[in-house]
């Protein structure tokens, strides 16, 4: 059965019996924003990757699968703080009773709320909810074309101040040509050339993860600065997160590509990868080539001299006899990159990071895609 027709399968049985039953029970029709948790819930089952506490020994942990369920509450209505979650959670008898507490009493304390996001964010349970729904959707799927792109994150801590440079230890040599059988000692290899030969967690533990001050270019063309981190996310088509990585704000985009293009080849089967110019390299094309794929990367004209001005004049000329290059095409599907990177931010938390920490960044960010991803894969069948 294809991901589609399961999709289908599970929508019209929650469409023809569970939100019926639900409009029942609740006393009332369910709103947009709720009819999306069931929705949601019913898709990722947080129950399957949560302790359940039965024959342990100590004082049990305080309904750990109701507060997962409530932070993805906060993600589908885009909350902005715990605080605000909790109020609602109290007033609203609909969403409550979909988390799991029957009265307000019952909604923990917001030191609970915190001690529990802790733990969430110390097991990377919304990291590893998000990669079993990739595998389960996406294991006999093949997908056209994986984006790769980041987007700033702005955090409210203070940046870490880099280590001031150090001097070179270089070996005193002579001035002018080598003698004869002599070279000149080489220059270490860059982070991506050493990556080559790194597995997949140490690539990770080298990237730097600390909250440092990030600029870029904007759609204008302006150079803008931020505080905070940076999250680098693999897309597929139908705007679906495959594969985040979480690094400091300062980190290059090209420092993350060959890393996360091994974390998606490893969920999921596709055949091109659609980059901009930041990740112009020729090591880059050569990895995405090693994992059987067509990189289609954008010239960089500082990187490639020259080549500008020929993709230019071959643009040209395909016009002339009314063509475009397939290449060109292809690339402009990467917008799948630019409508996740929006729907994070917009509509599911990725504006309001309230917690301090690479770790817990990530939870909560993870939450986010998390929910983006269970709701865009339920569009592809409404």
């Amino acid at each position: 059965m294809s991901l589609k027709d399961t999709l289908s399968t599970y929508w019209l049985r929650l469409q023809g019996e569970l939100l019926p039953w639900l409009d029942d029970t609740m006393g009332g029709p369910l709103s947009g924003h709720h009819k999306q948790l069931v929705s949601v819930l019913g898709l990722l089952r947080i129950e399957t990757l949560l302790p359940s506490g039965h024959g342990l020994i100590g004082r049990p942990s305080c309904q750990r699968a109701a507060l997962a369920r409530a932070f993805i509450a906060k993600a589908v209505f885009n909350l902005p703080t715990t605080t605000v979650l909790i109020d609602i959670l109290r007033a609203d008898k609909t969403l409550r009773r979909l988390c799991g507490w029957q009265r307000a009493g019952e909604v923990p304390s917001e030191a609970t709320f915190s001690r529990a996001f802790a733990d969430f964010a110390a097991s990377a349970l919304p990291s590893r909810l998000h990669e079993a729904l990739i595998q389960q959707t996406h294991a006999d799927r093949l997908v056209g074309h994986i984006s790769r792109d980041s987007t700033a994150i702005e955090a409210r801590e203070k940046p870490v101040k880099p280590d001031p440079p150090q001097p070179l230890a270089r070996a005193k040599r002579k001035r002018g040509r080598p003698c004869q059988g002599q070279t000149h000692p080489s220059e270490p290899p860059r982070r991506i050339e050493r990556q080559l030969a790194m597995t997949v967690s140490a690539m990770l533990e080298d990237l730097p993860q600390h909250c440092d001050v990030g600029t870029k270019h904007n759609a204008k063309g302006n150079l803008v600065s931020w505080i905070g981190y940076k999250l680098h996310i693999d897309s597929a088509d139908g705007a679906i997160p495959i594969s985040c990585v979480l690094t400091a704000a300062s980190v290059h985009d090209s420092q993350v590509a060959i890393p996360l293009a091994t974390l998606t080849a490893a969920r999921v089967t596709n055949l091109y990868d659609l980059m901009d110019a930041a990740y112009d390299d020729a090591v880059i094309r050569q990895h995405s080539c090693g994992l059987n794929h067509v990189p289609i990367i954008a010239i960089n004209p500082r990187a490639t001299p020259g080549l500008k001005q020929e993709r230019a004049d071959e643009a040209k000329r395909q016009r002339l006899v009314g063509h475009r290059m397939a290449e060109d095409v292809r690339y402009g599907e990467r917008s799948t990159a630019e409508r996740v990177n929006a729907g994070l931010k917009d509509h599911h938390g990725g504006r309001t990071v309230q917690v301090r920490g690479p770790a817990k960044v990530m939870c909560h960010l993870m939450f986010g895609v998390l929910t983006f991803t269970a709701l865009q894969l339920m569009r592809l069948v409404i």
